[in-house]
């Protein structure tokens, strides 16, 4: 009798699990604890060694709370997402009043001895606030897109004047993937990304920011409304992004100029901006095929670079790790990717459909741009590898969109929860 009741309540329990994909969660869960290894290793002679067992026992919290999350219907977020959403911007407000400094930008706030980064929770709140509205009006028209705009604007802008710049180009990338997505245009993609290119093509080739403002106008006058009325703005938006481009460039911090700057030519400034860079690059390259092995790398365990246990962590991987080791983490966020695509084709609605595409490229610009700065091809934002970074609210972040996701694999079949 007490053997049938305790498998009764195993199968009732394992059934609140029976569609999630367990690949994608495993996935994860070794990179953080190869994570707690390799940050172990870049701390093992400072003070701060217990880094890595932090980072390995929040990974177990965060599991916990993604197995949490992907028992519960995703559908009940749609009920909640404007709750969330002014919780998020609330909190990204309190951040300005009583926020605590680090790196240059006022982004954490002191919670029971804990340091919190709501911009990090912001971006779960922007992908189920985007997924709602997109899936209620999607992007084939201006009025639908104009809706998702609307949502992203407000903690993007709180974001961006703490001032991280990291988290806000992450916004970006997820709005432009949902509404890629959600039947957006891609002519009108180009057009929103199009003023960037102008700004920095003004300052770098003048003529070819004449004929990119001209090439807009282009796309304009084919995907919009109102021909001509829409070719001259989109003309005019680029002609005069190049000095508004100087406007934007002054709100940004010198730290931040260097880096956006120096990653291009790291070696006009080896002692300042471009250490970081040149360090990092020296200690891949160290790696060569199978690695310096665990605690063997001279620039991680000399501390040569800054960060290595945060935003550089792949740095100490590719030392110690080799470019065999290096690929093997790729791998592993390319499986993750590719399991978050099949899940994404096979949601049964459009809203569980765009949170998975919010949470992938989510994961996909944080990847690309962290491990692209690791190696001089992308400017140093401060943007976390996801599982793999020390970061108490980005580890979570992760994990909770994980849940997410799993949920959305979780309920794609049944139309009703039996517990």
């Amino acid at each position: 009798m007490f053997v049938t009741d305790v498998q009764k309540r195993w199968r009732s329990l394992a059934a609140g699990w029976q569609g999630v994909d367990w690949v994608l969660f495993a996935l994860p869960v070794a990179l953080t604890i190869f994570g707690a290894i390799v940050i172990y290793s870049t701390q093992r002679h400072t003070d701060t060694v217990a880094y890595g067992f932090n980072h390995v026992t929040l990974g177990a919290v965060g599991l916990g709370l993604a197995l949490w999350v992907a028992r519960i219907r995703y559908e009940t977020l749609i009920s909640w997402q404007w709750i969330i959403y002014a919780l998020v911007n609330l909190l990204l407000v309190a951040v300005m009043f009583i926020g605590t400094v680090g790196g240059g930008a006022q982004s954490w706030i002191a919670i029971g001895g804990f340091y919190v980064q709501p911009s990090e929770f912001a971006k779960l709140s922007v992908i189920i606030t985007l997924a709602a509205t997109l899936s209620c009006r999607d992007a084939s028209s201006l009025w639908g897109v104009a809706g998702a705009m609307m949502v992203i604007v407000l903690p993007w802008a709180l974001v961006f004047i703490q001032p991280d710049l990291g988290t806000s180009l992450v916004f970006g990338a997820i709005t432009l993937a949902m509404l890629y997505w959600a039947n957006c245009n891609p002519g009108w993609l180009v057009l929103f990304v199009s003023p960037l290119v102008a700004a920095i093509l003004f300052h770098l080739v003048l003529p070819s920011w004449l004929v990119w403002s001209l090439g807009m106008g282009l796309i304009a006058w084919f995907t919009l409304p109102w021909r001509w009325f829409s070719t001259v703005l989109a003309t005019a938006v680029n002609l005069v992004a190049g000095k508004l481009g100087d406007v934007v460039w002054n709100l940004l911090q010198d730290y931040q100029k260097d880096r956006l700057v120096l990653f291009l030519d790291p070696d006009k400034d080896p002692l300042g901006g471009g250490y970081q860079l040149i360090q990092s690059r020296i200690a891949i390259g160290s790696g060569k095929i199978w690695g310096q092995g665990l605690g063997q790398g001279a620039q991680t365990q000399l501390n040569f670079i800054p960060e290595q246990h945060t935003d550089f962590i792949f740095s100490a991987v590719g030392e110690e790790w080799g470019f065999v080791g290096s690929m093997v983490v790729i791998l592993a966020y390319w499986l993750i990717c590719y399991r978050l695509v099949i899940i994404a084709q096979n949601a049964k609605d459009d809203f569980g459909s765009l949170l998975v595409i919010g949470v992938l490229a989510m994961i996909v610009f944080q990847v690309v741009v962290n491990i692209g700065m690791t190696i001089g091809l992308a400017p140093i934002t401060g943007i976390p590898l996801p599982w793999l970074s020390y970061g108490r609210s980005a580890l979570l972040t992760n994990f909770i969109a994980l849940g997410l996701v799993e949920s959305v694999a979780n309920f794609r079949h049944r139309l009703k929860f039996t517990d």
